[in-house]
């Protein structure tokens, strides 16, 4: 796969404009010039051959040659509900949801969370998903909720085909003990912070099913990424070739 660069704009006519940190990276970075071929997304959904035609001080032209309708999406809908984690193991999560294909992402406030899942850090986020979607291909970018207190997530998720909440307790059934999931209907999936949920916050997903990752204590962005693993790579396997392994 060539370079690819994500446009803020949609991409609806046979020219287009890269501006800001995409444009920045393209010139200064790859130090890119007129006539090379570069890849362009723009979150809708399809990719497109497009030619440098021009470079300013921050801005680059294109001509957009080709469109191409290339969906790497799942079949089912993924919603990931996490009370982040610290620091940079937010940007792995992000990262790594994006690769499993996760729908959206929605920051969990859990009264043990650990972090503030404000709008900066929203911004922040998203931003990695930009990155991560240039480099495995996405042509629909992971949508990065705002922060939603846990109450109101699991009232959102009533109706879902599966809801499925990581849980360390005696009730919790193993997730690969799990029959095979139906990956044609949406799931809703949840992982609460290092100290767990409390009791009342357990209460509030009563009707959730309660699943075990293993008798080990896992971070936060690994138990995250095992729930999504679960449902992504059942649908690729009926789905698809095994995907390319990346950089």
């Amino acid at each position: 796969m060539d370079r690819r660069f994500f446009s803020d704009r949609p991409i609806l006519h046979d020219a287009a404009q890269l501006t800001g940190p995409e444009a920045e990276h393209l010139i200064r970075v790859l130090r890119g010039q007129v006539g090379d071929a570069v890849t362009l997304f723009d979150g809708s959904g399809a990719e497109f051959s497009a030619r440098i035609t021009g470079l300013g001080r921050s801005v680059v032209d294109l001509a957009v040659l080709a469109r191409h309708d290339v969906c790497r999406e799942t079949a089912v809908s993924i919603t990931l509900g996490v009370a982040l984690p610290k620091g940079e193991r937010q940007r792995w999560l992000v990262e790594k949801a994006v690769e499993l294909g996760v729908s959206r992402l929605v920051p969990l406030i859990a009264r043990r969370g650990v972090a503030e899942p404000g709008a900066a850090a929203v911004a922040r986020l998203s931003r990695y998903v930009i990155e991560a979607s240039k480099q495995c291909g996405r042509n629909r970018l992971l949508q990065i909720a705002a922060p939603l207190p846990w109450g109101q997530y699991c009232r959102q998720a009533d109706g879902a085909a599966s809801r499925l909440l990581a849980d360390f307790g005696p009730g919790a059934v193993p997730l690969a003990g799990l029959s095979a999931p139906d990956t044609t209907r949406d799931v809703w999936l949840a992982v609460g912070p290092e100290g767990g949920f409390t009791e009342d916050e357990l209460a509030a997903a009563a009707d959730w099913q309660r699943v075990s990752l293993g008798s080990r204590i896992l971070r936060v962005e690994t138990a995250a990424l095992a729930l999504a693993a679960f449902f992504s790579l059942q649908d690729s396997a009926r789905t698809a070739p095994l995907g390319k392994l990346g950089p």
